[in-house]
This record gives structure tokens, C-alpha cells and sequence, in this order.
């Protein structure tokens, strides 16, 4: 028996895999997520010390040396990991030099880690500095918001601006802003390193006609980031073309943000 698959972090990886798979932002193979786990964590599922294989990395992360990650395979689909989550998904424990990762658990039909998997481990190092509680790294294609880079300026700036104006609880949920990338070719460590420090200062992160990536604490609450930008898209889309038109004001932006005690990204308002 694989106990691994009993691991409450597993098991909630297929939860909110499958949740995001149901609402369309997971096609096919499309998307990718990574867990900082802690060895405490997972030591009663799996022989933390015992190596599979080794997978190399493209750029060393040597600061991450014997750090455990739960990291969704290439090439695999959000769909079935919740049923297959050995064969969808993968434990990593970096080695000493941050060159590769050591497989200890997980990718039982071959394969490795997510192609975006320099993305993933630049935004855990930024985040990490930041908030020693973070924890999770997700990208999805939520439909709302690729379908806004195809129509909106390409200035993270205004993009905030507009998210926060169509709902409330935007500028409540993500005070510090979205941040923006230009098209870029996606899964080298061009786009990796670009992204990382992006990662500096925001916790969400577009990329232009691609998808979105969130960091968090744990999987709910990248998750709520990830539902809230894409609530505030969808908004922006079905009123785009409309007529006469209703906004919250920065006025009424400001007036939220002292209610809820927030403090948004300077100079934005």
C-alpha cells in the first residue's frame, strides 16, 4: 500500500486540483502547483531518505538544500491527480547543491517535475524572504483573465486599477496589486528568473496571453487569490462593451482600504 496517498497534503492537493480543473482553468495538461512541505509532514507516509532517481535543474537553487517539495508532473492533467496522485505528482528533496532534485516519492509512470519548475522554485526563494510562512506556488489559465490580456494594456498598474474598480472585495483580498509579464516563450528559465523577480514584491503574477500564478501560505488561500483576480476579470469582460458604466472610483478605493485597515500599493491610487 502506497501511504503516501493518505497524506493530508496529497489529499488536498486533489481536492483543489480537481476544483480547478471542474471551473475550466486546468485544461489538458495546462497548469502547475508546488508545495513547501516540512520532513514532519510526510515522514509517516515515505521513506524521506530513500532516492528514486535524480532530476536535474536547470538553474541551482543551493539555498533550498534538503527542502521537501510536492510538485505536479509534466505533462500531467489536474483532472486525474485526486485518483492517481503517485503517477500525477511528485516529492522532491533538493540535493545539497541546489543542481538537482532527488525523487523520493511519486511520478510512477515516468516523467519529472513541472517544466516550469525554475518559476516555482524562484518564486519560493522571493516569497520566502518576504513571508517565512508562505508555502504554495499555483499557476493556472483562468479564462477571464487571459482573455483580458488579449484587450487590455499590458501595465500592471492599470491592470490593478481596473481589477480593483469592478469588485469590492478586490482591492480587500490583494491590496499589494497584480504585477505583469509580456508574452514570454514559457517553461525556460528565461521566463523563470523574469518571474522570480516579479515575485519580490507581489503575490500574483499575469502572464500576458498565458495564465496567472498566485503564491500563498497554504493551497486555500492562493486559491482565493487565484478565484478573486479571476472574479474581477470576468467582471472587466462581460461590461467591456457595454454602455453607460459604473466604477468604484479611487475615492470609494480609498474609503474601502481605510474600513479594512489596508494599506494598497503606494503611489497606485
Amino acid at each position: 500500500m502506497d501511504k503516501m496517498t493518505k497524506c493530508p497534503i496529497v489529499k488536498e492537493i486533489g481536492e483543489i486540483t480537481s476544483n480547478m480543473h471542474r471551473l475550466g482553468w486546468n485544461e489538458r495538461n495546462g497548469g502547475n502547483i508546488s508545495v513547501l512541505v516540512d520532513e514532519s509532514e510526510i515522514r509517516p507516509f515515505v521513506n524521506t531518505k530513500k532516492i528514486i532517481r535524480d532530476l536535474p535543474l536547470a538553474v541551482p537553487f543551493p539555498e533550498f538544500a534538503g527542502k521537501y517539495f510536492i510538485v505536479t508532473g509534466t505533462g500531467k492533467y489536474f483532472k486525474n491527480i485526486k485518483k492517481k496522485p503517485a503517477e500525477n505528482l511528485g516529492l522532491i528533496r533538493i540535493a545539497d547543491d541546489g543542481s538537482c532534485a532527488h525523487l523520493i516519492w511519486g511520478y510512477t509512470a515516468g516523467g519529472s517535475y513541472t517544466s516550469e519548475i525554475i518559476m516555482h522554485l524562484g518564486a519560493h526563494k522571493q516569497r520566502l524572504a518576504i513571508d517565512p510562512n508562505h508555502r504554495v506556488v499555483m499557476h493556472a489559465h483562468p479564462v477571464n483573465i487571459l482573455s483580458m490580456t488579449h484587450v487590455f494594456p499590458w501595465d500592471e498598474k492599470k491592470l490593478t486599477k481596473e481589477l480593483w474598480s469592478t469588485c469590492t472585495e478586490c482591492i480587500v483580498i490583494f491590496p499589494d496589486g497584480v504585477s505583469l509579464l509580456p508574452w514570454m516563450v514559457s517553461s525556460g528559465p528565461e521566463i523563470g528568473l523574469a518571474s522570480a523577480e516579479k515575485f519580490k514584491d507581489f503575490r500574483i503574477l499575469v502572464w500576458a496571453l498565458h495564465g496567472c500564478t498566485v503564491t500563498g501560505t497554504n493551497l486555500d488561500e492562493a486559491f482565493g487569490l487565484l478565484e478573486t483576480v479571476e472574479k474581477g476579470a470576468e467582471i472587466y469582460m462581460k461590461i467591456r462593451s457595454g454602455g453607460e458604466r459604473h466604477s468604484i472610483e479611487d475615492d470609494m478605493l480609498k474609503a474601502i482600504a481605510d474600513d479594512f485597515n489596508l494599506t494598497p500599493r503606494e503611489g497606485w491610487l
